[in-house]
């Protein structure tokens, strides 16, 4: 009994530490090259500090490290394991308060989860992903295509839809999102749903225009359910590195986000930008992606995602 509780766990964990293998080796190797060379002195801590800061990892978070490691080890040999520990240690300490799971509540019925994001940051294979999760716990979920500007991702969220034998809310290419979202919690409702995931505009071009028309989608929305949308997921594609904190700052002012999924970490060596979302931000983080396959997605755990990233074995 106790081995396959524990198979899906390992399985998971050889993902995530292979998803985020390009983060880690590039650490791992700067820090090898670097501590086998010399004893420790401020200017080792300044080129840790610098090999931190290109994993995306933030200022503050980079610096503390430093600090740490330099904790009286100076002018003696420091190995490359001792600083990944000391990553992986002040990694997880900020990650601790942020790893919370999604909480459906049921007495919210439908539970609304608006989902946001910029276009190409895998929201719509999120929402679908999140559908899996969700059907597969016994609830009975929806989808709405709020993306009403691109044919593709309303087609895309169809798809999903089939695939997971869940109702879609669709129209054509270029209705108004706020009425279909609209349409969508009533249709929730009157079909006694227990989950309501609506997919949104990413267009970040004009970002004005867009966040406009989410504060309409979000009024609207309160308007069939004062207390709706209950959840309002951001999903961030982590190849983007810095640029996700200023998505961060753009959609939390304008949609009220009350948690974040990463998506892509297995495609960067920047995924430290989640450490450093983290400290910025403190938003709860409920789910990560490593991979385009259904199970790719899974709750987020701080101590893991903290020794992946370090490189250490689990």
């Amino acid at each position: 009994m106790n081995d396959s509780t524990q198979e899906p766990k390992q399985s998971w964990w050889r993902r995530l530490s292979a998803g985020l293998k390009r983060t880690s080796s590039s650490l791992g190797t700067a820090v090898a090259d670097l501590v086998t060379k010399r004893k420790l002195d401020r200017a080792m801590l300044d080129d840790i500090e610098d090999v931190l800061l290109r994993a995306d990892l933030g200022t503050e978070v980079a610096a503390r490290i430093a600090e740490a490691v330099g904790k009286g080890r100076y002018d003696k040999s420091v190995s490359a394991e001792d600083v990944t520990t000391i990553v992986a240690t002040e990694v997880e300490k900020v990650l601790g308060p942020v790893a919370k799971p999604l909480e459906i509540d049921a007495a919210q019925k439908p539970f609304v989860i608006l989902v946001v994001g910029v276009n190409g940051s895998g929201k719509t294979t999120t929402i679908g992903k999140l559908a899996a999760k969700l059907s597969a716990e016994g609830r009975k979920v929806m989808l709405a295509a709020g993306d009403t500007f691109r044919a593709a991702a309303i087609e895309q969220l169809k798809v999903w839809g089939e695939r997971n034998k869940v109702p879609v809310v669709a129209r054509a290419q270029g209705s108004d999102s706020a009425s279909l979202a609209f349409e969508a919690v009533e249709a929730a409702r009157a079909q006694a749903m227990d989950v309501l995931l609506i997919d949104t505009a990413g267009r970040l071009q004009n970002k004005t225009e867009l966040m406009v028309e989410l504060e309409k989608v979000r009024r609207v929305i309160g308007k069939v359910d004062s207390s709706a949308p209950h959840a309002v997921l951001l999903v961030l594609d982590a190849t983007v590195g810095q640029n996700a904190l200023s998505q961060v700052d753009a959609f939390h002012k304008t949609a009220g986000v009350t948690g974040l999924v990463m998506t892509k970490l297995d495609g960067t060596a920047r995924g430290g930008i989640l450490v450093a979302l983290s400290e910025k931000y403190k938003l709860p983080v409920h789910f990560i992606g490593v991979g385009e396959g259904i199970d790719d997605l899974a709750p987020f755990t701080a101590r893991d995602f903290a020794r992946a990233i370090a490189g250490q074995d689990n």
